[in-house]
């Protein structure tokens, strides 16, 4: 039975599991975005967000610490630098991981694993209000004004028109002058 037993191996051996989550976690802070299988990317959650927190303390022991997981002095230079810098204020949930749908060859589910601080898109779009069952009434009430203020509008837009209206007029006649 596996009782309580939570850690997914990815059917290897502890070095070469160890080695192989050391090669994503590099990827992943050098290119900030990397498509994996699904299992592997929730293991390199596992593995890498420590390794991001232990980055926002710029000490000697943590740079020993870190290097002691990657091996790679690039990737230690770009964790402690830019990514130090972007999730500094952040409590934790560093990286993201979206699902992609199936490999063609093996049907293994596919996801790709990200920082989140260095997506672009993501970052650009505005947070949508969050709107629970509960907010009918409030939102009922803001409508009102809502409607207040489009009606306000509706006659300002009219005389825009008429504003147009006799412009437009004006270059006819100019036309029809020539």
């Amino acid at each position: 039975m596996r009782h309580g037993k939570k850690f997914n191996h990815l059917s290897r051996t502890a070095d070469h599991r160890r080695a192989m989550l050391a090669n994503l976690a590099i990827s992943l802070i050098m290119h900030k975005r990397i498509t994996t299988t699904l299992a592997k990317a929730k293991a390199l959650k596992k593995y890498v967000e420590p390794l991001i927190t232990r980055s926002k303390d710029d000490s000697t022991n943590s740079r020993r610490v870190v290097f002691s997981y990657l091996q790679n002095k690039e990737a230690l230079k770009e964790l402690f630098g830019p990514v130090a810098q972007k999730v500094g204020d952040r409590p934790g949930g560093y990286t993201r991981i979206i699902k992609l749908g199936t490999r063609q060859g093996d049907a293994a589910e596919i996801a790709f694993i990200e920082l989140v601080d260095f997506d672009e898109n993501m970052l650009k779009t505005p947070k949508a209000e969050k709107k629970t069952r509960r907010s009918r009434k409030s939102s009922k009430a803001e409508a009102a004004p809502v409607a207040e203020e489009a009606k306000a509008e509706a006659p300002a837009a009219d005389e825009e028109a008429t504003v147009k209206v006799p412009a437009a007029e004006e270059a006819k006649a100019e036309e029809a002058a020539e």
